[in-house]
């Protein structure tokens, strides 16, 4: 049995499987598109916490480690990062920061950024 094109009637369909496995494809690409411009975008954040964070504590480090990390938890909270390390090495100031995200759903990662500040050395 034919159907009105001349081809066997099992084929109907077949371009339909097809397109629906192209369209697949391209929602799994653009959902790792996607995953991957969020993990940027928090490394960037990450990284803008704990710069912030390092100056803003060194401009403290004079006044100790407890004002320095102090003043650098403030700032990378206010950078949307939260501060996990803190210390005083000699009157420079070391932070790490970090930034949870969640790419895809039912994947969170954290973006972790140490950063060092302190005085010119010239």
């Amino acid at each position: 049995m034919t159907n009105g094109w001349g081809g066997q009637g099992a084929e109907r369909g077949g371009a339909t499987v097809c397109l629906l496995a192209v369209g697949l494809v391209l929602v799994l690409v653009g959902l790792f598109g996607a995953g991957l411009g969020a993990a940027r975008c928090a490394r960037h954040q990450a990284r803008n916490a704990a710069d912030f964070a390092a100056l803003g504590g060194a401009g403290r480090a004079i006044e100790g480690a407890g004002e320095a990390c102090g003043r650098a938890a403030a700032l990378a909270a206010a950078n949307g990062g939260r501060l996990t390390a803190c210390r005083l090495d000699g009157v420079d100031v070391v932070v790490t920061a970090e930034v949870r995200v969640a790419p895809l759903p039912g994947l969170a990662r954290t973006a972790r950024v140490t950063s060092r500040a302190g005085p010119a050395r010239g």
